[in-house]
């Protein structure tokens, strides 16, 4: 009888085991080389949505005013005894001027002072797109700070001082999150496995996917922009799955050498078929729930999508080539006293698994009702951008910001910018704007090179506030259809409303490509219903915890952030991609275990029994370290990652403690051996995939 595919795979890799690992090393060593410069060459902007009317007023505007759009630098200088006339504070003035002048990226500056009589706001236009402008930004941030003192205060701030300021942030959070995460890493692994050679290998597979990927990325960036997110996330998300797949090939592998010590190509062969196609399923269910997130149209969530899928893959590739051939005889050696070399049927877990069948009803409402809990305050979830205050306090972007709303209120640093076509009458259109409820301020319009006019709008409240988000569309509710409404706050309000607008298209492709993957990889249509249920239970009770976390700043105390009052717009639909994609890993894992034991015994209760027995273990130890990972960048990241951090970190917590361990088990108890059924039509339609080798 011929071997199934995987079986085959393994099979060749292990037997060409020394040219499959030279093969990796040459890959990963060559792309290795560029993964260093990759953090240099990725982008702080590209938060825009095509297409939008704030995105037509920022192109309008860098045409014909000089691109003092959004993406234009922003100087403001304070003091708190100087007139902006006094002789010392106009040299500084000439001085910032001059600083921007010598940066070819910004046009000439402006000088306005402020109403305070303190401040003054010099303001220079983008002349590159907004990846430029941001590093143009970082270029200029020591030296204009450095122009400061206690009498004269000089602040770069705007849209790409502040992800420059968040680009800096950011950096220093991933180094300390590297820092911490491999050391906990390593000692979750070797508690876990019981010898310090298998233990090494999931990080040898992690770290080899990761540096494949990072070299790719940063060739990618020689062609287009690539969002900084997109390390963060391809970073977090790879060394995590990369783990767990590693935890399950090798911990399966042990369990067939433990059967055949003599053969370990069969061993390899046994564990390809079964671990190794319940991780390439979990790979693509995790591929399919970031693909969905690239119907979204804001390039920064694109990349990111596109960049952790390249990592996924590679971390993948490399579960099913580099770590078969590298599995052998070795992997039981430098074994620690608690190690024991069995068959890895836990005894233990499978009296678990007994225990839970005489109280399955009780347990599986108990646990749903406990997961409805937590995800109670979803029910008055809140979402924006985010503000100013995810930049620690010392940062230039935030201080500069500060000293603008200060001086010109609490609209000033974000300016609504009204663009109106050529023949519209800019005046009427000022006094219009003027009577708008939630207008503090409104600048005489200024002509544009081909006869556009531009009109300069400061509102009344805070630029992330949800008034400045209403008074957007207020404006383009009382104004012709042919102006634009643009600035900061309109492009925020557009990143949000869009947001808004696809997460259920996002969530609902997910859960649909989710079910189907499921029905094809498991065969049985109430498991694949079940596994997306149970799915969609994790996520609501993770971003419960977020929502208690963040929006009511529960955590605010003990992490040391202030609480924006909601979540980030983005979590919603981004994150959940990412939960339903790491709770599927679980699901596909487990139930390909039972699904193997039933193909054998035809028995239900047995094959609950023998997948919490066989998988219970890694599960355990594959949610320790993916908790791990996500609570260490959540510690050690900006406030958007801390988000991530906790959400993703509690979803894995619930899901593999709860849902997996008890509320799973306890409804396919409940459901015997109908949970496995199938009809004829559907039975005819899918292939045949089998689990039990």
């Amino acid at each position: 009888m011929p071997q199934p595919p995987l079986a085959r795979l393994g099979l060749w890799t292990h037997s060409h085991r020394l040219a499959v690992i030279v093969l990796w090393v040459v890959f990963a060593a060559g792309l290795g080389v560029f993964a260093p410069k990759l953090e240099h060459a990725l982008s702080g902007a590209m938060w825009e949505v095509e297409g939008s009317d704030s995105l037509a007023a920022r192109t309008v505007i860098e045409e014909q005013f000089g691109g003092m759009s959004s993406q234009s630098a922003a100087v403001v200088l304070h003091s708190d005894t100087l007139a902006p006339d006094d002789p010392a504070f106009l040299q500084r003035i000439e001085q910032v001027t001059a600083a921007l002048r010598a940066e070819p990226a910004f046009g000439p500056a402006v000088v306005q002072p402020g109403p305070d009589g303190h401040t003054v706001l010099v303001q220079a236009g983008a002349l590159v797109d907004p990846t430029e402008a941001v590093r143009a930004a970082e270029r200029l941030n020591g030296p204009l700070g450095n122009l400061g003192d206690e009498v004269v205060s000089v602040s770069l701030t705007g849209a790409p001082a502040f992800w420059g300021d968040f680009n800096a942030v950011n950096k220093d959070g991933m180094m300390k999150a590297e820092l911490l995460t491999w050391p906990v890493t390593a000692v979750i692994l070797v508690l876990a496995f019981g010898t310090l050679a298998a233990a090494g290998l999931p990080l040898i597979l992690a770290g080899a996917g990761l540096v494949s990927a990072m070299g790719v990325l940063y060739g990618i960036t020689r062609f287009t922009d690539l969002s900084i997110w997109t390390l963060n996330f391809a970073m977090m998300f790879s060394i995590a799955l990369g783990i767990d797949y590693a935890l399950f090939i090798v911990s399966r592998y042990r369990g067939a050498l433990h059967a055949t010590p003599d053969d370990p190509g069969h061993a390899v062969a046994v564990t390809m078929d079964t671990a190794g196609k319940a991780v390439l399923f979990s790979g693509l269910t995790v591929l399919i729930s970031l693909s969905a997130v690239l119907l979204v149209p804001i390039p920064a969530f694109r990349s990111m999508a596109a960049g952790m899928m390249l990592a996924v893959a590679f971390v993948l590739l490399a579960a099913l080539t580099l770590l078969p051939a590298a599995l052998g005889g070795w992997i039981n050696r430098l074994a620690l006293p608690w190690h024991s070399i069995g068959e890895h049927r836990s005894p233990s877990w499978e009296r678990f698994a007994v225990r839970i069948q005489p109280r399955a009803l009780v347990l599986a409402i108990g646990v749903t009702a406990g997961l409805l809990l937590l995800a109670a305050p979803l029910l008055n979830l809140k979402t924006g951008m985010p503000g100013i205050n995810v930049l620690p306090k010392e940062k230039q972007a935030r201080s500069g910001y500060e000293q603008l709303a200060a001086a010109f209120g609490p609209g000033g640093p974000g300016p609504i910018q009204v663009v109106a076509p050529r023949g519209e009458d800019a005046d009427a259109l000022a006094k219009t704007i003027a009577a708008i409820p939630g207008v503090a301020m409104v600048f005489p319009p200024q002509q544009g090179a081909n006869g556009a006019s531009l009109i300069q709008v400061i509102a009344t409240t805070d630029p992330s506030s949800s008034a400045s988000f209403d008074l957007i569309g207020e404006l383009r509710a009382q104004l012709p259809s042919t102006t634009l409404v643009g600035g900061p706050v309109a492009e925020n309000h557009d990143l949000d409303q869009t947001l808004r607008d696809r997460a259920p298209i996002v969530i609902g492709v997910v859960l649909l490509l989710g079910f189907i993957l499921l029905l094809f990889a498991l065969q049985a249509v109430f498991i694949a219903i079940a596994g997306v249920i149970f799915n969609l239970l994790s996520v609501g009770a993770a971003f419960g915890v977020g929502a208690l976390a963040f929006q009511h700043g529960w955590l605010a105390g003990p992490m040391q952030f202030e609480s924006q009052g909601y979540l980030t717009s983005w979590a919603p639909l981004f994150f959940f991609a990412l939960v339903f994609a790491i709770s599927m890993d679980y699901t596909v894992f487990l139930l390909a275990s039972a699904r193997e034991h039933f193909e054998r015994s035809q028995d239900g209760a047995e094959a609950v029994r023998g997948a919490i027995a066989h998988t219970a273990r890694p599960i355990v130890a594959a949610a320790a370290v993916m908790v791990a990972v996500f609570y260490t960048f959540a510690i050690a990241g900006p406030l958007p990652m801390k988000e991530m951090g906790v959400i993703l970190g509690t979803a894995v917590l619930i899901d593999a403690l709860l849902v997996r361990l008890v509320l799973v088990p306890a409804v396919l108890y409940l459901a015997g051996e109908k949970a496995w059924w199938l009809p004829r039509w559907a039975d005819r339609l899918l292939p045949d995939v089998r689990f039990a080798h």
